[in-house]
């Protein structure tokens, strides 16, 4: 095989005989450099692209790390969330009902003045109590959860401290007042006289020595008969010798009597309250004019009313 070669200084040619032993050669080492520089380029890509997949998976790892933690951190604040809500739904459920017994406290406060009968000015309890003060130097701060549970604690102790006062208080005024309803004392009238005592006396009818079972009192016609304690009816009705009668029963099986009424305004079953006008002041019966024929007796038996009308109502 003959190759013409060119100088590029003079132009020259001249020939270049290769024999078939330079072909095979030749040929062999353009194969052998073709082949190196395929496997070089492959090797080049691959490690190309290995690095850029790896690359993708460290940026995959990342940005799945970074999708955990948001996860885990929405997670949390949710929770936050959740215990916030319930945490406000117990504060105010508990405050809901501190605001109630303080409202029954109000109430109870307010029906002791009235039955202790004390100037509604020095205790009002519809208006708030009166407080104040100098601004503090001092910074304010807000109520922690655990504080405002802690305050709320300790409201909550006091204002059940106070219920179990102010009911001891309202039961004794309640049985004072009782008592002093039921307590027998003072005249059956509003207005009149003691016209004959307890005892033996004169007959009016008849003038002879003659045992009276109560004490009278004359008045006008018409006038008010009270009870002289609360009690309830037992006889409103006319008896032979008293006129219109009416009965009243107390506690302890005292029982007072009412007689020569002109008109009953109670009956039988009526719960009487001290002081209520029970009838209204007559002559009829056993009697010389209007007056009222007032009678007490205990276990069935009479006793002299003067110690009960003189003695002082509780």
């Amino acid at each position: 095989m003959n190759i013409i070669i060119v100088s590029r200084k003079n132009g020259q040619s001249r020939p270049l005989v290769l024999g078939k032993t330079s072909i095979l050669l030749t040929s062999l080492f353009v194969t052998i450099l073709m082949v190196t520089i395929f496997f070089a380029g492959a090797s080049i890509l691959s490690l190309q692209w290995g690095t850029e997949r790896k690359g993708n998976l460290e940026n995959q790892n990342v940005i799945d790390a970074w999708e955990t933690m948001l996860k885990s951190q929405q997670e949390d604040l949710s929770l936050v969330r959740l215990q916030a809500s319930e945490q406000i739904d117990a504060i105010t459920l508990r405050m809901g009902e501190l605001q109630a017994r303080i409202t029954r406290l109000d109430a109870l406060g307010q029906r002791l003045t009235e039955v202790a009968k004390m100037d509604n000015g020095e205790f009002d309890f519809e208006a708030p109590p009166a407080v104040g003060g100098p601004v503090s130097s001092v910074e304010e701060e807000s109520y922690a959860v655990s504080e405002l549970t802690a305050v709320l604690d300790a409201l909550e102790a006091q204002i059940s401290n106070r219920e179990e006062q102010l009911e001891l208080l309202d039961e004794m005024f309640v049985n004072q007042q009782i008592e002093r309803q039921m307590f027998v004392a003072g005249r059956p009238i509003v207005k009149g006289w003691l016209s004959s005592h307890y005892g033996y006396r004169t007959d009016p009818f008849n003038g002879k020595r003659a045992w009276h079972a109560g004490v009278d009192f004359a008045g006008k016609e018409g006038s008010d008969i009270i009870a002289v304690a609360s009690g309830v009816v037992t006889r409103a009705s006319e008896r032979y010798g008293y006129g219109q009668l009416i009965e009243i029963s107390h506690s302890g099986n005292v029982v007072t009597r009412y007689a020569h009424c002109k008109k009953l305004l109670v009956k039988v079953g009526d719960v009487v309250q001290k002081g209520q006008v029970i009838a209204k002041m007559g002559s009829s019966g056993r009697s010389t004019g209007p007056h009222v024929h007032f009678e007490v007796l205990k276990n069935n038996k009479t006793l002299n009313p003067a110690k009960f009308i003189n003695r002082a109502s509780r």
